[in-house]
Protein backbone atom coordinates (compact mmCIF):
# COMPACT_ATOMS: atom_id res chain seq x y z
CA UNK A 1 0.00 0.00 0.00
CA UNK A 2 1.26 3.43 -1.12
CA UNK A 3 0.92 6.26 1.40
CA UNK A 4 0.08 8.61 -1.00
CA UNK A 5 -3.65 8.07 -2.65
CA UNK A 6 -2.97 6.97 -6.65
CA UNK A 7 -6.65 9.00 -7.63
CA UNK A 8 -7.69 7.82 -11.04
CA UNK A 9 -10.89 8.84 -12.91
CA UNK A 10 -14.24 7.28 -12.33
CA UNK A 11 -15.10 5.16 -15.60
CA UNK A 12 -18.64 6.74 -15.86
CA UNK A 13 -17.45 10.44 -15.22
CA UNK A 14 -18.19 12.64 -18.50
CA UNK A 15 -16.39 13.98 -21.08
CA UNK A 16 -16.09 16.89 -19.85
CA UNK A 17 -13.18 17.35 -17.36
CA UNK A 18 -15.22 19.46 -15.11
CA UNK A 19 -18.07 16.77 -14.35
CA UNK A 20 -15.61 13.67 -12.95
CA UNK A 21 -14.77 11.64 -10.21
CA UNK A 22 -11.56 10.51 -8.76
CA UNK A 23 -11.63 7.37 -6.79
CA UNK A 24 -8.45 6.17 -4.83
CA UNK A 25 -8.66 2.96 -3.79
CA UNK A 26 -5.17 2.10 -2.56
CA UNK A 27 -5.84 2.92 0.63
CA UNK A 28 -7.44 0.69 4.11
CA UNK A 29 -10.85 2.89 3.07
CA UNK A 30 -12.01 4.23 -0.47
CA UNK A 31 -11.24 7.69 -1.48
CA UNK A 32 -13.77 9.73 -3.36
CA UNK A 33 -13.54 13.51 -4.35
CA UNK A 34 -14.87 15.85 -7.24
CA UNK A 35 -12.40 17.06 -9.81
CA UNK A 36 -12.97 20.13 -9.66
CA UNK A 37 -11.82 21.01 -6.13
CA UNK A 38 -8.79 18.76 -6.65
CA UNK A 39 -6.41 19.14 -3.89
CA UNK A 40 -8.15 21.58 -1.74
CA UNK A 41 -11.54 20.27 -0.94
CA UNK A 42 -13.72 17.73 0.72
CA UNK A 43 -12.97 13.96 0.62
CA UNK A 44 -15.26 11.44 0.64
CA UNK A 45 -14.56 7.85 2.18
CA UNK A 46 -16.01 4.26 2.61
CA UNK A 47 -15.34 0.97 3.11
CA UNK A 48 -14.24 -1.38 0.47
CA UNK A 49 -17.57 -3.25 1.48
CA UNK A 50 -19.46 -0.18 0.87
CA UNK A 51 -18.25 0.86 -1.80
CA UNK A 52 -18.40 -2.11 -3.50
CA UNK A 53 -22.29 -2.28 -2.33
CA UNK A 54 -22.90 1.03 -3.46
CA UNK A 55 -21.00 0.22 -6.84
CA UNK A 56 -23.46 -2.83 -7.87
CA UNK A 57 -26.53 -0.61 -6.65
CA UNK A 58 -25.18 2.49 -9.44
CA UNK A 59 -24.52 -0.63 -12.31
CA UNK A 60 -28.27 -2.02 -11.67
CA UNK A 61 -29.71 1.17 -11.72
CA UNK A 62 -28.66 2.60 -14.72
CA UNK A 63 -30.92 3.49 -17.00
Amino acid sequence: MSDQPNWHKSSYSSANPDNCIEIADNQPRILIRDTKHEGRGPVLTATPAAWSAFTAFAKESAV
